[in-house]
């Protein structure tokens, strides 16, 4: 099928017969000439070669034709001329334009030595007038097609159209009435290949008055200036491949004309004129069609784009409304998925999923969770562009074929390369009945060795064929309003981000702030306090005896308060002291730390034969600020036994997971944990039990659960104090707990 596409159709080396070519050179010599000059002009291609342009024409139209060369390539300009032969004076209608290397004059005889404005304008006037009297497009394109069919007088005419993947059909036909339908009829791109409509979209009109003719071969075959054949892309004369002359006799053509429609430089479709026998147009009646093409073109974009402008015009709305709500959320996902419908219309989808790396969420008819995680994971390693789209996804995925009924149509848009970030539209599957020309698939020959050749058609009865796993094409512009949304987001989050820069800085300078104030401020109150303490102390025993029972027992609170402030003072300077420390990580084996704690533990505390610390393997080697850690392991296992009512009370530490331990029986050598992999510690005990709606708020600062005279006391700064450690080492600390039952503390340092 490529072979076919690169068939050089522009350089086929020869003319149509209804007329005669002169290639030029820069000084107007006669380079090539068609094989056919004795036929119109009474002189033999040999006597004409070399020779100078004005052995043909006078000098005045020599002149004018000098005009050309400066003009631009591929402008092509019409205007008659007589040429005197040995039978007397003949008139030509005479086409000229440039190439690269040549300028090719093409003539054909007629009858009128003028050229004629008036049945110009009666002819094209009329057509105009009628194709305009209506707005809508299928009307439109049914009065193109009987008013052309009124001017040419064809058997048939056909307003063609093609689809994005160069197929078309047959939209509107004015015909004999005796002649079979093509209406609704689709053709495969193969019909008309990529090379000839791109010829079209160059060249806006074609005229074959009889395929039966045959050709005529130019003389030399190549330019002898280049050595190359001559492009022929624009010729009026230009000859027909023999593929083209097989495919119309199959369906009972002799002649064709052919009016390109042209929108934003693009071939949008064909008006194609058919005639069972030979049938010659006049050069003039020829370009009269072409105007019309013209016409059409234009209030064809007008007519068509109307509705695609107001559709346009409701996305564009849309977009903006849901942007700008975008832009002032909190939360991103609420903002794309509430109202649902938004994010739907924006494309025009029935089903969406949003994914924000491991997080998907989904809208409307869609595949279920597992199903869209392996969609992205495909789309992972298969799409590389920031935008996929597909009308039919099993075939690009078969095992999509499972939920065509939601998914035949994927609009995929990935919004950032370096994260999992990706918004996912679905099209369910639409069953379609499709009426071709014949079968398509008869024009393409597999050869034995493999090669693929097209060949025309036999037959072109009407052939149904029934397209499932495919949905309704996506638009252009849905596609356009996809990216909008992607740069929008885009933008969005590099604002934010920008926002979200300045609150950190402005964050971390006040936090330094209210840290130093914390610091000063906890030092500074020491001083005084000590003051109040040390003064109810001497008031205590040197002047107890002059004070009464009341004085006393306010002198004995004043004191006691004053140790309470001390024990929070000294808790808050820890606290702001943390928040100025930098951590000093080092490789530490934790069951060398946590002997280090329990010796403490044992030492501080006289009951130290009644305390059961249970550690049932050994802990691994990590990285982490051995001091702090201490800190952590200290105030959680004090809290443990602090905390407990039980006759045998026990605290057990130890971590989750086989990661970093060491192989059973092995020599008890301890075990690093791979850095990228945190861990998760434990400290559980058998105590009185934390109420859930108090296990977050336990952490706070001061935070207690119970009055100062029970369980001993304490300022409520230690496990503030512990969760501040965890997280400078990056972890997350936690507590599950069962009243009655026992606590347990969990902990990472990464």
């Amino acid at each position: 099928m490529t072979n076919h596409d690169r068939k050089p159709i522009h350089i086929p080396g020869s003319i149509q017969p209804h007329g005669l070519l002169l290639a030029l050179s820069t000084e107007l010599e006669i380079l090539q000439v068609s094989n056919n000059t004795q036929e119109y002009l009474g002189k033999e291609p040999k006597d004409l070669l070399g020779q100078s342009l004005s052995y043909l024409l006078d000098a005045r139209t020599v002149e004018a034709i000098e005009q050309y060369l400066v003009k631009k390539i591929g402008s092509v300009n019409a205007f008659k001329v007589s040429i005197m032969t040995l039978n007397g004076e003949r008139y030509f209608d005479s086409i000229a334009h440039r190439t690269e290397e040549v300028l090719i004059l093409e003539l054909e005889p007629t009858s009128s030595s003028e050229l004629s404005f008036l049945s110009f304008q009666a002819l094209a006037g009329e057509a105009i007038a009628n194709m305009q009297s209506t707005s809508n497009l299928t009307e439109f394109l049914h009065l193109v097609a009987v008013n052309t069919r009124e001017i040419t007088a064809f058997d048939r005419v056909m307003v063609y159209q093609f689809d994005h993947q160069g197929a078309g059909s047959v939209i509107a036909e004015a015909k004999r009435e005796d002649l079979s339908p093509y209406l609704g009829l689709h053709y495969p791109a193969t019909d008309i290949p990529q090379q000839a409509r791109e010829l079209y979209t160059r060249c806006l009109l074609r005229f074959i008055p009889d395929l039966n003719a045959q050709p005529v071969k130019l003389v030399p075959i190549e330019n002898p200036t280049t050595q190359q054949p001559l492009d022929l892309s624009l010729s009026v004369l230009r000859s027909f491949d023999s593929c083209c002359v097989e495919y119309h006799q199959n369906i009972g053509v002799t002649a064709l004309l052919v009016i390109s429609l042209v929108q934003e430089q693009q071939l949008w479709g064909l008006i194609a004129c058919h005639h069972e026998t030979p049938k010659h147009i006049p050069y003039e009646m020829r370009k009269i069609c072409e105007f019309l093409g013209r016409i059409v073109s234009l209030e064809l974009a007008h007519k068509v784009s109307q509705s695609e402008l107001d559709y346009k015009v409701k996305l564009k709305s849309l977009q903006s409304e849901f942007i700008e709500s975008i832009s002032q959320a909190d939360n991103f996902i609420d903002a794309l998925i509430k109202p649902e419908i938004r994010l739907l219309d924006l494309v025009g989808a029935s089903g969406a999923a949003v994914c924000l790396n491991d997080e998907i969420t989904l809208v409307g008819a869609t595949p279920d969770i597992n199903r869209v995680q392996a969609l992205i994971e495909w789309a992972d390693t298969q799409v590389n562009d920031n935008l996929f789209v597909t009308d039919s996804l099993p075939k690009l995925y078969p095992e999509a074929v499972t939920f065509k009924d939601t998914t035949s149509g994927l609009l995929l848009l990935r919004i950032s390369q370096v994260l999992r970030y990706y918004i996912l539209w679905f099209r369910p599957e639409v069953i379609q009945t499709v009426h071709w020309a014949g079968n398509p698939n008869e024009s393409i020959q597999v050869e034995a060795d493999g090669n693929v050749t097209l060949c025309p058609r036999k037959s072109f009865e009407n052939w149904q064929e029934t397209v499932q796993l495919t949905s309704l094409p996506w638009k252009q512009c849905e596609i356009d309003s996809a990216l909008a949304l992607k740069n929008a987001i885009v933008g969005i989050v590099l604002s934010k981000a920008d926002e979200l820069a300045k609150i950190n800085l402005e964050l971390e300078r006040s936090n330094r702030e209210l840290a130093s104030f914390a610091y000063a401020a906890s030092h500074d109150l020491k001083e005084p306090l000590r003051g109040i303490y040390n003064f109810s102390t001497v008031l205590l025993e040197d002047y107890a005896q002059v004070l009464d029972d009341d004085g006393i027992e306010c002198l004995q609170t004043v004191v006691s308060l004053s140790v309470r402030m001390e024990t929070l003072i000294n808790a808050l300077l820890r606290l702001s002291q943390l928040g100025q420390t930098q951590l000093r990580q080092q490789q530490i084996n934790l069951n060398e730390l946590l002997n280090q704690v329990i010796d403490v533990f044992h030492a501080s505390r006289q009951d130290s034969e009644l305390i059961d610390i249970r550690i049932p393997r050994p802990l691994p080697t990590v990285e982490c600020d051995p001091v702090l850690v201490n800190e952590v392991f200290s105030n959680l296992i004090s809290n443990a036994f602090k905390y407990n009512d039980k006759t045998e009370s026990w605290v057990e530490i130890g971590y989750q997971g086989e990661q970093g331990s060491r192989g059973a029986g092995e020599a008890g050598e301890n075990k690093t944990i791979n850095s990228q992999l945190p861990i998760t510690f434990y400290v559980r005990d058998n105590g009185i039990g934390i109420p859930e709606h108090h296990l977050e708020t336990i952490f706070r600062l001061f935070k207690r659960l119970h009055s100062q005279e029970k369980y001993g006391g304490g300022a409520g700064a230690g496990l503030a104090i512990v969760k501040k450690i965890v997280e400078l080492h990056g972890g997350h600390i936690w507590v599950e707990s069962s009243i009655g039952f026992g606590s347990t503390f969990y902990f990472t340092l990464k």
